[in-house]
């Protein structure tokens, strides 16, 4: 009996550290990838710290980043990290985004290549602090389909609104059904996609302003009706939408 008992203690001590094993083999496995890497003052104290953009790949897809961070060695001797969300291809920029003098992280993440949507993310880590810049939000808009082949997009925030003729896609149309002879089936709206891209663009005297894109698409991803780009400026504290430019995508 005490024999049988000791067999079955030893198979399980055997099982435990084969798991162990495992578990340690994976992570020893585990590819970490530096996608790009910076160096600057981005505390305030004077000295250098170095950024770096690392990724995890999935194993079988190595084009697809399971996980994205950055990694900033700070001159105080610690090491900070902000995640990001997965995705297809990131990139990461220096940019005085809330006019504090210093530079703050400006970090890009495409999230799925097929449609376009990019994720955006702004740090700070002045006096070693780690704060979450807020960036502006997708526009609104209140977006559908009208009768003869048109549709109609109104910005919510300015309230003005745009209307498009869309004949050159009559064909397409009422073979999906969309139209019979010009009018609707039913109503429909189209749909406002999240920032496409959205980047700092530089101005005199140390400014920054951020431009953004937006696509909205009708009845599928490829089916481009307007491109809708903003600009925003930083003002006490949060981004003011200072002009829109709304463009009719044509059709290829």
């Amino acid at each position: 009996m005490k024999k049988e008992m000791l067999l079955v203690i030893a198979s399980f001590f055997l099982m435990s550290l084969t798991a162990i094993t495992g578990v340690y083999a994976i992570e020893e496995t585990t590819k970490i990838v530096t996608i790009s890497k910076e160096q600057a003052d981005i505390t305030g104290d004077g000295k250098v710290e170095e950024i770096l953009l690392k990724g995890v790949p999935y194993q079988k897809e190595d084009t697809f980043l399971e996980k994205i961070y950055l990694e900033i060695n700070a001159s105080n001797g610690k090491k900070y990290s902000f995640p990001l969300e997965s995705g297809a291809r990131a990139s990461f920029q220096l940019v005085d985004l809330n006019g504090d003098g210093l530079q703050d992280l400006f970090a890009s993440v495409l999230t799925g290549e097929s449609e376009g949507i990019v994720q955006n993310y702004a740090y700070s880590l002045k006096d070693f602090v780690q704060i979450d810049i807020p960036l502006p939000e997708p526009l609104e808009m209140d977006s559908h389909f009208l009768k003869g082949y048109k549709a109609e997009i109104k910005l919510t925030q300015t309230g003005k609104a745009y209307q498009f003729d869309l004949k050159d896609r009559k064909i397409y149309y009422n073979r999906l059904g969309l139209y019979y002879k010009g009018k609707l089936n039913e109503p429909t709206e189209l749909t406002v996609n999240p920032f496409n891209q959205l980047q700092p663009i530089a101005l005199k005297g140390n400014k920054v302003e951020l431009q953004g894109e937006q696509r909205v698409t009708g009845i599928a991803n490829a089916d481009v009706i307007a491109s809708v780009k903003s600009t925003w400026t930083f003002e006490r504290g949060h981004w003011k939408l200072k002009s829109t430019i709304v463009n009719k995508e044509l059709t290829r």
